[in-house]
């Protein structure tokens, strides 16, 4: 499928995901106990609530070593749910950029800065393959479940290494293939939209960070999420630390 269909196809589910309520993405239990299963606390999953539309595959965060001062990057940050907790790490001193391609998600995380009062945190539109950054002013980048909805994966990952410092990291959480999925699965749109039909192999996905130039850490496989949230699929979660030397 063609890189402009594929990215129609996902801004309008996720403009349609941010405009409704209940919200369903990348599987269909409620937000907060989506939230809670891959790893959220309930401390952050009821500060914000607005902001939590359950569309994550884990808790980058929790695995970044984010600290006050820095400068954080969230790819495809959709309502604010993790800019909002990695702004209470970086504190009045630090600041969150979030960048995501669907006017009606950067209206929704705008009117949630606004109204729970973080002035430390920034949301931008724009695509993540070509990021509206400055070359090597970011210290954290983290994304959620977004990246293996890009067509473009290694621009991706190109794109964050050139906005990182030397020494930046990276930390993701994304959905990644254990086994081949058929041509009609790779162009169902519900499974495109879903997390599941552009995600590739995680040798490949593993392969493309490094071909970008990063070192890679593994830092967590969820298997358990296949079963929980995808069906069964041959899938799991992957988390990654990416460093740029």
């Amino acid at each position: 499928m063609e890189s402009d269909k594929i990215k129609s196809i996902v801004k309008n589910s996720y403009g349609n995901i941010a405009t409704s309520s209940p919200s369903c993405g990348c599987g269909c239990k409620s937000n907060q106990d989506i939230s809670k299963s891959i790893g959220y606390y309930d401390e952050d999953i009821n500060a914000f609530p607005e902001a939590n539309l359950g569309l994550g595959c884990g808790n980058p965060i929790a695995i970044g070593k984010i600290k006050e001062g820095d400068v954080v990057l969230d790819l495809g940050s959709g309502a604010g749910f993790d800019a909002f907790i990695a702004s209470k790490k970086v504190g009045a001193t630090g600041k969150v950029i979030g960048v995501d391609m669907t006017e009606e998600m950067i209206a929704k995380a705008t009117l949630n800065a606004k109204k729970y009062n973080y002035n430390n945190v920034e949301f931008k539109l724009g695509d993540i393959e070509n990021l509206p950054i400055e070359d090597g002013v970011i210290d954290i980048v983290i994304s959620n479940c977004v990246i293996n909805l890009a067509p473009d994966k290694l621009k991706v990952f190109q794109e964050a290494y050139r906005v990182l410092k030397s020494g930046g990291r990276m930390y993701v959480s994304d959905i990644v293939l254990l086994d081949n999925l058929s041509e009609e699965q790779r162009s169902d749109e519900a499974l495109i939209a879903g997390c599941v039909g552009g995600a590739l192999l995680k040798d490949d996905y593993i392969g493309i960070i490094r071909k970008a130039g990063f070192e890679v850490n593994i830092m967590g496989e969820n298997k358990e999420i296949s079963k929980k949230q995808y069906q069964g699929m041959p899938l799991e979660s992957l988390a990654v630390e990416a460093v740029k030397n």
